[in-house]
């Protein structure tokens, strides 16, 4: 007979593991990775290796005035995640006192992206479940080497990605994607057809759904002025995106539009969607970032590993001062969490 007691328990599942790394040294980064992880405040989403140099950690820690217990571990294989510190795999690879702070530099650039690129191959080898960090800057990256427009396509390079993949913002429950992002606007117009409209209606859909929304209700922004008024301002909302949200839609998927841009971020904020598809970046980014700059999450959808950020910069202005607001970073981490957690649910599903 079933043991009644035994088959009453419920199964625990771990904390996801993920690497949590200090971003570009140059700015506000350490200071916000010391003060989240000083008091535990995030231990209940997630099992959290510190993943760079462990002098930047240091670092972040005066700047924030906050005491932190660190242990330098060889690999993920070798935590105690019952221990009171906290574990860093120190890569010793980024002086802190060699680095100017506070201004673009390229050599911080190349140290960041070479950091990324180890916490990317500790992901593929499956030593960790996703990977969250703290802000980086663009154009260092790029000046140190890292020849990409942005992060996510040196993501999608270096885990040999092929296919669709998009960068999200989410803010307040709602998840803002778009169909092309980081590119001039002429280049935006020529990105955006019948294939890449569908493309990110399915993406940001499975990536709710992996987050625990069931049925996201997704909005379709329109490229023109007034979703270009019946063709008077241009026929791309009649020929190109009202057909392409018609075939998402036949396929279950719950979406709707295009709407005029200029407001149907207004109804979505007010809760009538849970997303909005855009056309191009500035088309949303300005929409989220007026609702809420310092608390949003950036999520790089579509790739095997689990990447968020908070969805501000550097902040140079108020770097060492010890007054950037971690928000952003404690959502990031804890999206990340709940991101691993799902895709760990599907695979043991899946074996």
């Amino acid at each position: 007979m079933p043991d009644p007691d035994k088959s009453s328990r419920k199964a625990v599942s771990p904390l996801p593991r993920l690497a949590l790394l200090p971003g570009d040294m140059t700015g506000i980064g350490p200071e916000l990775v010391a003060r989240v992880l000083s008091d535990g405040r995030l231990s209940d989403a997630a099992r959290i290796v510190v993943l760079g140099d462990r002098r930047v950690l240091e670092m972040g820690a005066r700047d924030a005035g906050v005491s932190l217990s660190i242990k330098t571990v060889p690999d993920v294989a070798s935590i105690d995640w019952n221990a009171a510190e906290t574990p860093v795999i120190d890569l010793g690879n980024i002086d802190p006192a060699a680095l100017p702070r506070g201004v673009v530099s390229a050599e911080s650039g190349k140290l960041t992206g070479d950091t990324l690129a180890a916490a990317v191959r500790l992901a593929m080898k499956g030593e960790v479940d996703g990977i969250t960090f703290a802000p980086l800057n663009k154009a260092a990256l790029h000046a140190g080497g890292w020849k990409f427009p942005d992060e996510h396509k040196m993501f999608a390079h270096l885990l040999e990605h092929k296919g669709y993949f998009s960068e999200m913002n989410v803010l307040d429950g709602q998840w803002m994607s778009r169909v092309t992002s980081h590119v001039s606007m002429r280049t935006a117009l020529d990105q955006i057809t019948h294939d890449s409209i569908i493309e990110a209606i399915q993406l940001v859909d499975r990536t709710m759904q992996r987050a625990g929304m069931k049925k996201p209700r997704i909005a379709v922004a329109a490229l023109n002025p007034h979703a270009g008024e019946n063709g008077l301002f241009g026929r791309e909302e009649i020929d190109l995106i009202g057909p392409a949200v018609k075939v998402a839609a036949a396929t279950g998927i719950d979406c709707s539009g295009p709407f005029p841009a200029d407001t149907i971020y207004i109804k979505a904020f007010a809760g009538e969607y849970d997303s909005v598809v855009a056309m191009y970046h500035d088309q949303g980014q300005i929409a989220t970032k007026l609702r809420g700059f310092n608390r949003g999450v950036t999520v790089t959808a579509g790739l095997e590993t689990v990447f968020t950020t908070p969805a501000h910069g550097t902040a140079f202005d108020i770097v060492g001062k010890g007054v950037a607001s971690t928000g952003a970073l404690e959502s990031a981490v804890r999206l990340a969490a709940q991101l691993a957690r799902r895709k760990n649910a599907e695979r043991q599903a899946a074996a």
